[in-house]
């Protein structure tokens, strides 16, 4: 289900912090209350292999989002608990030690499974039963939202399993959304803050395309 262009879910989650405190986050609130844009990312599973260095990147640029006026906010269905385990181990150790964004805790899978962003692509029926069996872990992929400050989507994008994300293209992203709001133009192929950008009409396309 694509969320672009719509508000985001209003789903309440749990949620664990760098300090141990269980608390709910809704994200379509955290943008609207805090009049902030929202980054919000999914991973499969603590305690594993490409999960950590993205958390740890995120973590290298949250200055630069908060600069922003972006909130960075994790996600797995882990539980609450386990993240805290993870939270508390250290980084040369696979840990997560450090990291001082919230993580979503959506072990119910309400959020996961509304967003459509879980791995059912081993889901089984028994036509005999009606019993809905998985084979694996219900675990979602790399999904990633980022959110305005009126609580609507404006880039969604999934990765498999293996591929782990470019953190600075959600940067650029947030620049050129950022652009468009202010500036009224839209964001050309490649666009970078500081770069020339284009109105929307055939005039500025010709114009940006005969200077670059």
């Amino acid at each position: 289900m694509a969320f672009v262009g719509k508000k985001f879910p209003d789903l309440e989650v749990n949620a664990m912090n760098e300090m141990g405190d269980t608390f709910k986050i809704n994200v379509l609130e955290e943008a609207q209350k805090n009049n902030k844009k929202v980054l919000l990312f999914w991973y499969p599973k603590d305690f594993t292999f490409v999960c950590p260095t993205e958390l740890h990147a995120f973590q290298e640029a949250l200055a630069q989002f908060e600069s922003k006026n972006t909130i960075v906010i994790g996600a797995s269905c882990d539980t609450a608990e386990v993240h805290f385990a993870w939270l508390s181990t250290a980084k040369d150790n696979g840990g997560i030690e450090g990291v001082t964004y919230p993580i979503l805790a959506d072990s119910n899978r309400n959020l996961a499974s509304t967003l459509g962003i879980l791995d059912i692509s081993n889901e089984q029926y028994n036509d005999e039963t009606g019993v809905v069996t998985v084979d694996g872990d219900n675990v979602t992929y790399r999904a990633t939202y980022l959110i305005d400050e009126d609580g609507k989507v404006f880039h969604e994008s999934i990765n498999d399993m293996p591929l782990g994300r470019n953190v600075g293209e959600y940067l650029r992203l947030v620049d050129a959304y950022t652009h468009v709001q202010e500036k009224g133009e839209v964001c050309p192929a490649n666009w970078e803050e500081g770069k020339d950008a284009m109105n929307a009409d055939r005039t500025g396309v010709a114009d940006y395309l005969s200077n670059h």
